[in-house]
């Protein structure tokens, strides 16, 4: 059984190489995000945290309401997407985070953003 307060986050990854310039230590990334209610009830995404590592180990937080403008409110099964970009002085970093959700019952909870890792991709091996 599936449960009553669940939002599903996955997220795709891609290098702007357009936007960069490693001479500067300045690498940009865009990420995808799909949040799919997942749960029996309706939940809206009210706010988000994200927490940003770069290879150096520096860590910026970013804490804001809404996602790109916007506090959607998904039924069951229903998806939202949306593209956002992150900048870092490394070739490599990693993303992780959380969207806080107020259901349509009044019940609040956590939406978990998985780890996922920003790469150039002649860097991975």
């Amino acid at each position: 059984m599936a449960a009553a307060y669940e939002l599903t986050v996955s997220v795709r990854t891609q290098y702007l190489a357009d936007q960069s310039e490693p001479d500067r230590s300045t690498f940009v990334f865009a990420y995808a995000v799909t949040i799919k209610n997942t749960g029996q009830i309706p939940a809206q995404v009210i706010s988000r945290h994200w927490v940003i590592t770069d290879a150096n180990n520096h860590i910026d937080e970013v804490r804001g309401l809404g996602i790109v403008g916007h506090q959607p409110l998904l039924e069951p099964g229903q998806v939202f997407e949306y593209t956002s970009s992150a900048t870092l002085a490394t070739p490599q970093g990693s993303m992780r985070g959380a969207y806080f959700c107020v259901a349509q019952d009044g019940e609040q909870f956590q939406a978990v953003i998985p780890e996922f890792v920003l790469s150039l991709p002649r860097t991975l091996h």
